[in-house]
């Protein structure tokens, strides 16, 4: 559902090449992008609306590609008619939204899965062996750059949905912030305690949205400073792990290992492609289809993908209580109002 840039250029792609899986129909409110739609999937039926698609189509699952604004609709309405739901991010904008679908997948039993690609990217899957083999010993600290000058644009850049508050939920906080989050989780190994947050708008002034966000995690052994800017000049991934036992840099596409004491202090691993080379990753969503349908052969409404999504939605919401309240540090065990008992139980 939806097929702009995301979907036909990286889930598109990516179900064709599996042979357990066959796109059946599509829609999107751009009648426009039909034609293209079936010049590139002949047999595919096309529908000018979700309900349309939904009420005349028997399906295994659907494949979510729209805006945020319409994610927990989408994903509502087709948990009700017990289809499986993988969607791209955000899974949704708020606690609210996240009530509703976590009590529908959890109400029907079928899967609810967030695409978080870039645990797929081969630069964090190596830093997360790094880590995990205790290559640095202990991560107490991590810092995270996300550098771009411009906030990515759709097909039309005159009319970007990813600056309007009402379809995207936020700016640079809701489109990088959420992978960032979900990384760090990983890498460290244990749900954050705290966060507090800064949001600006620093050149982008005609964006109804953050362009840069200032986020500081604390973890029950670790902390992490993340900063995400639309106002930088220059396009970049960096970010730096520091352990009891030396350091891992990242580079776009460059992993640092450096150990002080050892016969080699430093040691270097090229990992094409660059976090920062577009913004589709298809190489990437191979591996999350792969999971995704292993999921359907046993279905678990409080699995992990949708633990560490609902963590996303709750650590976002924070930071953005946080910047209002001047970057005061919010607990994630009790934040500003109570969690929707369906996401409580769910986290807990």
């Amino acid at each position: 559902m939806g097929v702009g840039g995301v979907s036909l250029n990286a889930h598109v792609p990516g179900w064709l090449k599996r042979d357990d899986v066959t796109i059946v129909a599509a829609t999107d409110t751009d009648g426009a992008r039909r034609p293209e739609v079936e010049a590139r999937l002949p047999d595919v039926r096309w529908y000018d609306s979700t309900a349309a698609l939904l009420a005349r189509e028997a399906f295994d699952f659907v494949d979510v590609c729209t805006p945020p604004s319409s994610h927990a609709g989408i994903i509502a309405s087709a948990l009700d008619r017990n289809l499986h739901v993988l969607c791209e991010k955000p899974l949704v904008r708020s606690l609210d939204e996240l009530a509703l679908v976590v009590g529908r997948a959890s109400a029907t039993g079928r899967v609810l899965h967030t695409v978080h690609n870039w645990h797929h990217a081969p630069i964090v899957q190596r830093v997360r062996e790094l880590v995990c083999d205790g290559a640095i010993g202990g991560l107490r600290h991590v810092t995270w750059h996300t550098l771009r000058r411009k906030p990515a644009a759709g097909r039309d850049p005159a009319d970007n949905w990813r600056v309007d508050p009402g379809v995207a939920g936020g700016g640079v906080l809701t489109d990088h912030g959420w992978h960032v989050f979900y990384v760090l989780g990983r890498w460290i190994g244990e749900r954050p305690t705290a966060v507090s947050a800064t949001l600006e708008t620093r050149r982008h002034t005609q964006f109804a949205v953050e362009d840069t966000a200032t986020v500081r995690l604390t973890y029950p052994e670790a902390t992490a400073e993340v900063l995400l800017t639309w106002a930088s000049d220059e396009r970049r991934n960096h970010a730096e792990l520091t352990g009891t036992a030396g350091s891992i840099r990242l580079e776009d596409d460059t992993v640092i290992l450096t150990r002080p004491g050892h016969a080699t202090t430093e040691e270097r691993w090229s990992c094409p492609p660059a976090l920062s080379d577009g913004s589709h990753h298809p190489d990437w969503f191979h591996e999350v289809a792969e999971q995704f349908m292993r999921a359907l052969d046993a279905p678990a409404p409080g699995s992990g993908n949708l633990v560490e999504a609902s963590l996303c939605v709750v650590l976002e919401a924070l930071a953005r209580e946080s910047s209002r309240r001047h970057g005061a540090a919010l607990s994630v065990e009790m934040p500003p109002a109570p969690l929707p008992a369906a996401v409580a139980g769910l986290l807990a």
